[in-house]
């Protein structure tokens, strides 16, 4: 209480808003004046339905969840003090906190994404290992469309002219847009985001964001609040930001990459190398883990329809669940770097999925590959493109193989496995229903 109060006092702040995420990564909650947000934090007033931890992309309920209790109306916001910070981009002084959602005897809401990110926390914190990692962020700067049935285009820059041809690592590319990320940078630093290098990657008008190492959940919330950031950032400036893992039908797809390592909790040092730059045996098993979990897990890494269409074997996607040292055509990279910095790079996941739920199952794969003491294959030598593609191709394939796969159940809780099934059939359905524009130019005068 103190601390937020302390911090509304010396900002100014007149109106706070209580972020939580949802399923889909999406930012719903509360905004509340300053002086009612003070006041529910002593009477526990910031309650919340439970049944927005099961509400799909389009706002809709699945019919049956599987998880939600219909004698559960509420639950209660429990505001996140170290997630405090102003929203620079409001003209009334405004801050926001993420919440954390408990019931009324205190229990966790197991299926929300924060607390499946610290179950799986929690489990590394009894071996004593602490994950750090880093994402890495790709998206794209797109025109404004008001009709979803209109392909995107690049938007114009300085220049008055859209990019049409690849431009990846191009500066001059980059300074096309100099004040929206101007303003993007400014925005980070007033909210304490910890974003690091920032380049062109091959897409039109598509950006690569890097983010400094650190704790998973600390990253988790920057990746939200950095999305819902540059989103603004672009309306402002008449164009649209979209962290779609396939928004344009002839340009790359979008990532969001992650760098692992794991080190020890009370000393520090890695875990995954030896002094002399060998690699350790929890590392290989880590990769390992990757190696045999991620393609059940990978609705967490591409949640929508639209994700397996990044997944192409013409693209810098992977297609596989290799490993390689320094090959970016692997599923899983292993950078070239000092012992202290050895890291495997976890390249399968979208920009589109949940970073929680992304980060809370990549950490699983690797958690069960080093309990188990799992082996990997060799690294892959040459291209891994030139194997067989052996991820999952379309969403309902992932689904029935993540609802079935007990191994990731045991750690990431049953709750958040059942409720993600039961979200994701739902979009799925709904998108089945929708004839698409394909074909009705194709199919309705030749069939």
């Amino acid at each position: 209480m103190d601390r937020f109060a302390t911090f509304i006092a010396d900002k100014g702040i007149t109106e706070v808003e209580c972020l939580v995420p949802d399923i889909n990564g999406m930012a719903r909650g509360k905004i509340l004046p300053d002086e009612k947000f003070l006041k529910s934090l002593d009477s526990r007033g910031l309650r919340i339905p439970e049944s927005i931890f099961v509400q799909t992309v389009t706002g809709q309920y699945p019919d049956n969840d599987g998880v939600t209790d219909d004698a559960t109306i509420d639950v209660f916001m429990i505001p996140d003090r170290d997630t405090l910070r102003v929203v620079p981009w409001y003209e009334e002084p405004t801050a926001l906190t993420i919440c954390d959602c408990v019931y009324a005897d205190h229990r966790p809401v197991e299926f929300s994404s924060r607390a499946v990110l610290r179950r799986v926390l929690a489990l590394y914190a009894e071996r004593g290992w602490r994950p750090i990692v880093a994402p890495e962020l790709e998206f794209y700067l797109v025109k404004r469309n008001a009709d979803a049935d209109y392909p995107l285009e690049p938007p114009v820059g300085r220049s008055g002219r859209p990019e049409t041809a690849r431009q990846a690592y191009g500066i001059d590319a980059v300074n096309e847009f100099d004040p929206i990320f101007e303003k993007v940078y400014d925005y980070c630093e007033a909210m304490g985001l910890d974003v690091d290098t920032l380049s062109h990657e091959a897409g039109a008008a598509q950006i690569e964001i890097n983010f400094n190492h650190g704790d998973p959940l600390e990253l988790a919330d920057q990746v939200l609040l950095f999305k819902r950031t540059v989103r603004e950032t672009a309306l402002q400036a008449g164009i649209y930001a979209t962290f779609m893992a396939k928004p344009m039908e002839h340009e790359p797809g979008s990532a969001m990459h992650l760098h692992q390592s794991i080190v020890d909790a009370r000393t520090g040092k890695t875990l995954f190398a030896h002094d002399d730059g060998r690699d350790a045996a929890l590392f290989l098993s880590f990769i390992a883990g990757l190696q045999k979990y991620v393609p059940a897990a990978m609705p967490l890494f591409a949640p929508n329809v639209n994700s397996y269409r990044r997944l192409d074997p013409d693209s810098d996607a992977p297609i596989n669940p290799h490993w390689g040292r320094d090959n970016r055509t692997t599923g899983f990279r292993v950078p070239i770097s000092d012992p202290q910095s050895r890291r495997v790079e976890n390249r399968v996941a979208g920009a589109d999925c949940n970073p929680y739920l992304m980060i809370a199952g990549s950490l699983a794969c690797g958690y069960i590959g080093m309990v188990d003491g799992l082996e990997p294959d060799d690294p892959i030598q040459g291209s891994a493109k030139r194997l067989k593609f052996t991820l999952p191709r379309h969403l309902w394939d992932a689904l029935g193989t993540f609802n079935d796969s007990e191994a990731l159940r045991e750690v990431l809780g049953d709750q958040i496995c059942d409720a993600f099934w039961h979200v994701k059939l739902a979009e799925y359905d709904a998108y089945h229903r929708v004839i698409s524009s394909w074909e009705r130019e194709n199919l309705l005068l030749n069939v």
